[in-house]
Parts: structure tokens; sequence; C-alpha cells
């Protein structure tokens, strides 16, 4: 029987992290694993609250107390059955999920003072070490049925939809613009993060489980949309949201200057080896950099520019650092790894001052009043003007969702922004103005966390069931 009190023996271990003198010069997932007595450990710190806010937290709901008890007791296979219940992606989750603001931020531990059971370590380590053990998911109860759903895009909420549809016997026909699974998990996050071996032991698992990529293919451009309408019984959309967010102000357009996105693509396909041929990779080496945003995309790009050699790398962000919307555990590891920051610094121009190199204009800020979503307003203070001279800016401002060219053809709905409008109250949540067709994760809600696409792929899955009459 677990020792109630054991939370107060055993301190928090979400794992070693390797120094930051060593991690800042490769591109290497930076928490190491946790060995099966710290996770057993670790998992007999939760009290198994009668209420599981860590639950509630949770986008997926994952049922955490009971997979934690099971780790605990050393039942890996059924942890790993129990995780993947709400969520099809754990390994993933566990990495890149923002748990100090989600599941470990409202642990009753966490609260108490005493340090929040290591959730996301945990998560990450069950289905790790399971698949090193063996463990598949079980298809061998799944009767096939004649249905086909075509999912557009193999990002976490296209995965998370196609995995629903094949345990639920629904062919599941994966297309994606890019060379290998995983949209924004792939491409977008680095592995100092997430490496992309990972990615490629869940397309394994998935092609295993009967689901099929097609990739390298755009919709629109490769196939028309017209023929997957004709040849799949139903559509799901999840295609993310890449169109970068411009800050408004002058010389965001000039030489030196780079949108985050295609910066970490082109990082990205250099450690692939998948660069396509005439794109130069995109080096920091001696440069200094200034990086404006203060998001999760920052960060990246922050990391990112370091490991690349960067002389400097300085992040500019208009509001402080208690108000900045990327992950605090981020931020620290920018810090460890030598990222300076600016905090309260707005930029409103950059300019060319040489051939090689920029300025950019920064102006001071101060919090005002919080606008309509309860967020408090940027002011700029009168003649607090500055300066920081680079040799290269990266705009990290977020994204936004884009519009394919085919919707309107398709009648399929969108708002002023362009988030795909889906149905939320009547027979089939997710499902567009197009009944055939499907939505979900950031081209419905706008850019957000994985975990979240993750949930409503999954979502809209059970809807195109209910759709298909299954």
């Amino acid at each position: 029987m677990s020792d109630v009190f054991q939370f107060m023996k055993l301190s928090r271990n979400p794992g070693d992290k390797v120094d930051a003198s060593v991690r800042k010069i490769e591109f290497k997932e930076i928490y190491q694993p946790l060995h099966s007595v710290d996770a057993a450990d670790q998992a007999g710190r939760c009290l198994s609250c009668g209420n599981p806010y860590c639950e509630w937290e949770c986008p997926v709901h994952n049922y955490i107390p009971n997979w934690l008890k099971l780790v605990e007791e050393g039942r890996l296979f059924e942890a790993a059955e129990m995780s993947h219940k709400t969520n099809s992606l754990p390994e993933i989750c566990g990495r890149v999920c923002p748990q100090d603001r989600l599941c470990e931020g409202a642990c009753t531990l966490n609260q108490g003072g005493f340090g929040a059971v290591s959730i996301g370590s945990i998560e990450k380590y069950i289905t790790d070490e399971a698949f090193k053990a063996g463990w598949r998911p079980d298809m061998s109860k799944v009767v096939w049925t004649d249905k086909k759903v075509a999912v557009i895009g193999a990002g976490p909420a296209g995965l998370a939809c196609a995995d629903v549809l094949v345990r639920n016997g629904v062919k599941a026909v994966v297309f994606d613009r890019y060379e290998e699974i995983g949209g924004l998990l792939t491409f977008g996050i680095p592995e100092f993060k997430l490496e992309k071996s990972v990615i490629k032991r869940r397309r394994e698992i998935m092609e295993g489980m009967g689901v099929e990529f097609v990739l390298n293919t755009e919709i629109g451009k490769d196939v028309q949309i017209e023929e997957l309408l004709e040849q799949y019984d139903a559509i799901f959309m999840g295609m993310g949201a890449y169109k970068y967010m411009k800050g408004g102000f002058p010389g965001e357009d000039l030489p030196g200057v780079l949108e985050a996105l295609p910066y970490l693509i082109n990082n990205v396909r250099q450690g692939l080896g998948t660069l396509p041929d005439g794109e130069e990779p995109i080096t920091m080496q001696g440069k200094r950099v200034v990086v404006l945003g203060g998001g999760d995309t920052a960060m990246d790009c922050n990391r990112t520019a370091i490991r690349q050699g960067a002389k400097s790398v300085i992040c500019a962000y208009r509001r402080d650092e208690a108000n900045m919307p990327g992950s605090k555990r981020e931020v620290a590891n920018a810090k460890e790894e030598g990222v300076e920051f600016s905090w309260n610094r707005q930029p409103t121009a950059i300019l060319q001052c040489s051939t090689d190199a920029l300025v950019v204009n920064l102006m001071a800020t101060r919090l005002g009043e919080p606008d309509s979503k309860g967020r408090r307003t940027v002011e700029l203070i009168p003649g607090s003007e500055e300066s920081l001279e680079c040799d290269c800016v990266i705009i990290a401002f977020g994204f936004q969702v884009e519009a394919a060219a085919w919707f309107t053809a398709q009648g399929i709905g969108v708002t002023s922004n362009n988030r795909v409008i889906v149905s939320e109250q009547d027979r089939y949540p997710y499902q567009t103005s197009n009944p055939k067709v499907f939505s979900g994760g950031d081209m419905v809600r706008g850019a957000d966390l994985v975990v979240r696409a993750v949930f409503e792929g999954r979502q809209a899955a059970d809807s195109i069931l209910n759709y298909l009459s299954l």
C-alpha cells in the first residue's frame, strides 16, 4: 500500500535536466527520462484526490490519478492502455504541454507548496517505456467497415482524429503537404523540446493500426477537394494556423528580418536532411540576434539561435515577465542558455543602418486597464525611445488561420479572422457548414495548445462516427 505521506518524504523530480553549458550546443531533448524506480516513486506522491483537479485542468481530461497508480504498481502496459483512452499522443503531450499552467499547476501538492507530482514526465515515461517493451494499441477487436474518411493535415488534430477513426473500423487516409507527419510538432518545435524520432515512431505505430499517410501532397494543388468529396464518406480538416502575425511597423520586410516559422522549419529540415533544392540553410552563427515576441514560438527561436552559435540573443516583449504568454519553464531554460530579455519594450520600427546591420527601435511600455478579454492593455511611455543594433531580427508574434482557396466553393464558412465555423450544439459537433466536412484544432480556435488540438480532433472523430451512423 502506498505511504500516504510519501509526498513529504520525496521531493518533486521531473527528471534530470542537461546542464546549460552542454545543451545549448546541441539539438537534443534537455530533460532526461525517468528511471522506472523514480517514476514509481513520483507516481506514489499522488494523493489520489477525490476530486482530481489535475484531471479537470487537463484539456483531454486524462485519467491522471488512475494511471499514476498503475505506474506506482509497475503495471506499465495497463497504464499505457489507460493513457491512450483519452489522448492519442501522450508521449508528445508529456514533452510539450505547459504542465505548469495545466495539470501540475492544479495539483493539490503544488497548491500546498510541496511541489506538484511530475505528471508530464510520467506521462512521457509511460508511452516511451511501453513502446520499448513491445506494447502496441490493441486492434484485435476492431471490426472494419467499408467507410473511408480523408483527413487533411497530419498535425495533432488530424492525427488524433485518425487514431479514433481507425479504432472504430473506419479507414483514415491522412494528407499533408510536408514530407513528414506531425505538422508543427515536427517542423515548428525544435528537437531540444521534441526529438523527431518520437514523431517517426508514432507514425510507425499509426501505420500499424491501419492509418494511411499521403505526404508531400497539398489539397487544392496536388489533389483537388472535389476528388476527396467524391471518394470519401467524410472529410476532417486539421490544417492548423500557419500565417504569421505582423507587427504593423516599418521595416518588417527588410533583408535580415525573418518570420519565426520559416526560420524554425529551415532549422528542422537541416537536421532531418530534407531542405528543398535551392533553399539555403539559415544560421545565426556569430550574429547579434533580436527576437520579438513573448510566446513559446519566440522561446523556440531564442534557443535555436543560441544553438546555432549566435553571438548574442535578446528577446524583446511588450509586457512584463509575469504577463507573457509563454511557458515559465521555457523562459527559465532560455535564460539559463544565455538569452537576454528586454521586458516592457514594444518595437516601433526596424531600420537598415549599414549593409549588414539593422537597428530595432523600441519604446518602453506600462500595463494599463484590462481589455474585453481581461488582459491588461499595453501603453507606450512617451519619450522612452531606445535602439538595439543587431544583425538579424526574428519576428515571433504568433500565427493566424488562413482560409483555403476552395472553402467558398465548397460552402465552408469562416469568421472574420478566417477561423472555420463549426457546429457546437447541434447533432454533429465540429461539423462545418458543408455537412460532409468537419474541422477542429487551430483552424477552429486559432493558434493554441497541442493538447487542445488533440482533444478537438478526437471529438470531431466521434462526431464523424455518428454522422456515418457507426
